[in-house]
């Protein structure tokens, strides 16, 4: 699998994780969980490590952590995971119970969900980064109309990663988000890279467009995620699932040939015309 450098410390990530909302919500049902650890070999199995979760994901955390530790795989994973409250005694409460959850001292990622609080939560994070309990720290939010105050915090804060919307359908990001990254040296990592089911429903039924072959896609899904990882500015992608077959089409992406630019300008124009 292709890798991206972590701008901040030089640290290789494979370009394709996996995000936890909704697929990881699951109690103790054996198959269910059996389910999920099939995801995560096939992840593993292709040199995937980034796990994304949050306490407002329900079981998610815990589901991931009894699964790593059943499988003996907490060093394949990279755990990535956020504070979802307000006030400091609160935030570093919840974020040692996600700790706990996922049954890790270390936190690879610890992220502000949502810029819930930030300006509190962010001292608490340099603080257990100091102390080795968080490796690298970020922010993330879900929605473009969030944008000015994700670029507010990255241009005034040094920060590890920023996680935001990001998908074919969903381009805002491209026009000011992106060349901030760079230019502050911040991994950026894509959420919602299908825009939930929505961009599958637009292509059903229809042909692979011709130009698939040449960047080594199978599927509009290695399509979708070929195009996010043709821009230079993205470290690690995370689509979710809760079936192997889906997470083995994934991880396909990360794989052979992906987009230059005037390849994505043909995507793009393709994508315009579904």
């Amino acid at each position: 699998m292709h890798t991206r450098k972590v701008p901040s410390t030089g640290e290789a990530m494979p370009v394709i994780g996996l995000g936890t909302w909704q697929t990881f919500d699951v109690g103790n049902d054996r198959t269910e969980l059996d389910q999920r650890r099939d995801v995560l070999e096939v992840l593993f199995a292709a040199g995937g490590r980034m796990i994304d979760s949050s306490p407002m994901y329900g079981r998610a955390e815990a589901t991931v952590g009894t699964l790593l530790a059943e499988m003996g795989a907490r060093d394949k994973a990279y755990l990535a995971t956020k504070v979802w409250t307000s006030g400091e005694a609160a935030g570093l409460a919840q974020m040692a119970q996600s700790a706990q959850r996922l049954q890790s001292p270390t936190i690879d990622l610890m992220q502000i969900h949502n810029l819930v609080d930030w300006r509190t939560h962010l001292k608490s994070l340099r603080e257990g980064q100091a102390k080795g309990r968080f490796r690298h720290i970020g922010i993330t939010h879900y929605t473009t109309s969030a944008f000015d105050e994700l670029m507010t915090v990255m241009r005034s804060e040094r920060i590890d990663f920023v996680q935001l919307p990001y998908s074919l359908a969903v381009r805002e990001a491209e026009a000011r988000l992106l060349p901030l990254a760079i230019e502050r040296g911040v991994a950026v990592i894509p959420n919602r890279p299908f825009d939930g089911a929505n961009m599958f429903t637009r292509v059903k039924g229809k042909p692979l467009p011709d130009f698939a072959s040449e960047i080594d896609a199978t599927s509009f899904g290695q399509i979708f995620l070929k195009y996010l990882l043709g821009h230079t500015a993205i470290t690690c992608v995370i689509p979710g699932t809760s079936r192997a077959q889906n997470m083995r089409d994934n991880v396909a992406a990360g794989l052979g040939r992906l987009p230059d630019e005037d390849m994505r300008r043909r995507i793009a124009k393709w994508w315009q015309s579904v």
